[in-house]
């Protein structure tokens, strides 16, 4: 890279190197789109420190020149949180060659490791020792450690284990005046004021730059059961679940649903993919148990479900491979419903107890409302969120469509999930897709609190602008 005439990436060069910076358009063009095609931004470089204290002089370097900052892990995001706009005012800041497991002590199950460790490589890592990170999401080669921290993720293992927040026991991070802010030590108890790391989780590099965190380990599963269900409603769904958290109580893991439309989708993306059971169902569940014998607790609570007709089929997955073909099905749906035309996709939560009815309000409403589309949802039923998408009718132009109707839609879906007492964002995070969503809907108050903390913590709005808060202009 050749001396830059900009002063600003003249002092980042000679800071990074040509390793950690450069303005190449062709280096840069794969990380300035989002994973979902929406948002395209331009940015004045590409940064790539290898260290926090490479970044910490960085920060320090950008709040001189007033250059705002878009953090970047895996670029993965469902929202927009880590594209740029296009102003080509920011500098993208990725973390992917901070990536070391600083340190794995099995006896405390604790794990040490940087922002830019994929969630697939800590999992090998603690499956080394005889354990395992608990929480796991389609995305997992690509997913970062601080991108997975600051969007707060969930993925199919938050009904036993909850989502990233509970995760995590230590952090490390960069603020906006390049102070490193260090608690990584995990203490069971600390009572001196303030979880100041709880700020920096789902804040979505909004209030500092996440380098590093301790994440607490679990003893590796001695076994599991996986088990493919069919369903004819989401009523039945929900009544098996109830029955499983029943009868298998801490074995159980995951309760993923489908409905049948989806499962045909990735049976037409896949090309070597099978339908687990013979026949078809207007809903699907993938169950996972696990414990010292899954098998023995996963077969009495099948067989009390089909007794007192709480699915129509099933079947066990005879071997890692079938379960594992089994999650792929599950994991394939994001990518299977994208290859089918545009989409609204709506990240949402209701309270557990009401997500069956939620469903069976939203999609008639939705697809009454806007005849021709197709609506349905399909997660995480255990934990209330599911993922609803709206679907364009075929052959229509994207780009008017999700500016005109696609735009009503998902402000209709969002109405609906805010009058059922629900968020519309439950692991996804607001990124720049749900800002003016979160103003509109958001509690004002809550709004006001999140606003002084960025302030507080980033008075020049240097940190990933334009995401998860509307701009304001400041007050006189």
């Amino acid at each position: 890279m050749n001396p830059p005439a900009d002063p600003f990436l003249s002092e980042a060069l000679t800071l990074l190197g040509p390793r950690g910076l450069t303005a190449d358009a062709e280096l840069m063009e794969p990380w300035l789109t989002d994973w979902r095609g929406r948002y395209t931004g331009a940015a004045r470089a590409l940064a790539s420190p290898a260290d926090a204290q490479e970044l910490a002089a960085l920060v320090k370097l950008c709040a001189r020149h007033g250059v705002p900052i878009v953090p970047q892990g895996g670029n993965s995001g469902m929202s927009g949180g880590a594209t740029p706009d296009a102003s080509g005012a920011a500098l993208i800041v990725s973390l992917r060659r901070m990536n070391a497991i600083r340190r794995l002590d099995p006896q405390a199950r604790t794990v040490v490791c940087e922002a830019g460790v994929i969630l697939q490589s800590l999992h090998e890592a603690a499956e080394a020792h005889g354990l395992r990170f608990p929480l796991t999401l389609g995305g997992k080669g690509s997913a970062t450690v601080g991108g997975l921290i600051s969007t707060n993720a969930g993925g199919t293992q938050v009904l036993r284990h909850g989502s990233m927040r509970a995760q995590v026991l230590g952090i490390e991070a960069v603020l906006a005046d390049g102070t490193i802010y260090s608690a990584l030590t995990p203490l069971k108890k600390d009572n001196r004021g303030w979880d100041l790391k709880q700020l920096f989780i789902g804040s979505e590099g909004t209030l500092g730059l996440v380098t590093a965190a301790t994440l607490r380990l679990v003893p590796a599963a001695p076994a599991r059961m996986v088990v493919w269900a069919g369903m004819s409603s989401i009523q039945q769904a929900r009544a098996l679940l109830l029955h499983s958290e029943t009868q298998a109580g801490q074995a159980l893991e995951g309760f993923e649903v489908l409905p049948q439309s989806c499962l045909d989708a990735v049976l037409a993306y896949l090309p070597d993919a099978r339908a687990p059971l013979a026949g078809r169902h207007p809903w699907h569940a993938l169950i996972e148990l696990v414990g010292d014998d899954p098998q023995a607790a996963g077969e009495a609570m099948l067989a009390s479900a089909l007794e007192a007709g709480l699915l129509e089929d099933a079947v066990i997955a005879a071997s890692e491979a079938q379960a594992d073909a089994f999650w792929n099905l599950r994991e394939s749906i994001s990518p299977a419903e994208r290859a089918k035309g545009p989409a609204m996709q709506h990240d949402i939560a209701v309270p557990v107890e009401r997500m069956a009815d939620f469903l069976e309000a939203a999609v008639p409403a939705m697809e009454s409302s806007w005849p021709g589309t197709r609506a349905f949802g399909f997660g995480h039923l255990g934990d209330g969120n599911v993922h609803f998408h709206v679907q364009a009718p075929a052959g229509v132009d994207r780009t008017a469509w999700e500016a005109g109707n696609g735009k009503a839609i998902s402000q209709a879906v969002d109405d609906l999930v805010t009058a059922w007492n629900g968020t519309i964002s439950a692991e996804h995070g607001i990124g720049q897709l749900k800002v003016d969503e979160l103003e509109r809907l958001g509690d004002p108050v809550a709004l006001a609190l999140l606003r002084k903390v960025k302030v507080a913590l980033d008075p020049d709005g240097l940190l990933n602008p334009g995401k998860l808060l509307a701009r304001r202009a400041p007050t006189a």
